[in-house]
């Protein structure tokens, strides 16, 4: 589904990714991990077209993304959510919701698609009228869910959905990516740093370390002491 050939980016003259090599099947659950400023999210970013490659390639479906905008990534059914959420605190609930349909590939009933979200988040219907930016934490991370899942894309990138939130929300965010998982019409790439969420939802694993891919493996065989020493701050 997901290929990334040789990908190396840079911001300014300081390399932060060094000719990353990774791949999402179809219908699979993958974490990509390692400690905080290792290039995770710049890696995510530079998957959805956000920042500009200094070599490497992105396919999608055999399809080349490389020089494609975001937007069009988008069309081509990838979803985001990036780290912090980063709603529109100024819209309410259901404008925020009506946002994320703008990259719909096509012109279905809005209405239905929105209904649909409000079925998987209930929280998000008790006042679809309400600011975004008033929503509690965790409100906010269903709705940047919400917003990046309405146009039903095929592949669904998520920055550390967990960070910050309390535990009860954090099981909600699990029971839904197992049951994205378990539909099979959705894949998922998955930054997290967790080491328990990751083997808990993902099908395989990619630990990164200073720009680099240095462990990866189907989850359950990968060795977890070893994952525990490149994650330990």
């Amino acid at each position: 589904m997901l290929l990334v050939e040789s990908l190396s980016v840079a911001y300014g003259q300081s390399r932060v990714l060094f000719n990353i090599t990774l791949d999402v099947q179809d219908g699979q659950v993958v974490c990509l991990m390692g400690r905080n400023g290792v290039g995770k999210t710049t890696l995510l970013k530079a998957i959805m077209g956000l920042l500009k490659l200094q070599g490497g390639k992105v396919s999608f479906f055999d399809q080349n993304l490389t020089g494609l905008p975001p937007h069009k990534r988008a069309r081509a059914g990838i979803g985001y959510v990036p780290q912090g959420r980063l709603i529109f605190p100024f819209l309410s609930v259901h404008e925020n919701l009506l946002m994320g349909l703008e990259g719909k590939r096509n012109n279905g009933s809005t209405g239905d698609d929105i209904e649909e979200m409000y079925t998987l988040f209930p929280a998000l219907k008790l006042d679809p009228s309400k600011n975004a930016g008033t929503l509690s934490g965790g409100q906010q991370q269903q709705l940047a869910f919400a917003r990046a899942m309405i146009r039903r894309p095929r592949l669904l990138l998520l920055d550390e959905p967990t960070e910050g939130l309390q535990p009860s929300i954090v099981q909600e965010i699990e029971d839904l990516i197992m049951s994205l998982r378990d539909r099979g019409d959705t894949s998922i790439l998955l930054v997290e740093q967790s080491m328990d969420f990751a083997l808990g939802v993902a099908d395989h694993c990619f630990l990164m370390e200073k720009g680099e891919i240095v462990l990866d493996g189907a989850t359950h065989s990968l060795d977890q002491n070893l994952m525990r020493e490149y994650l330990a701050v």
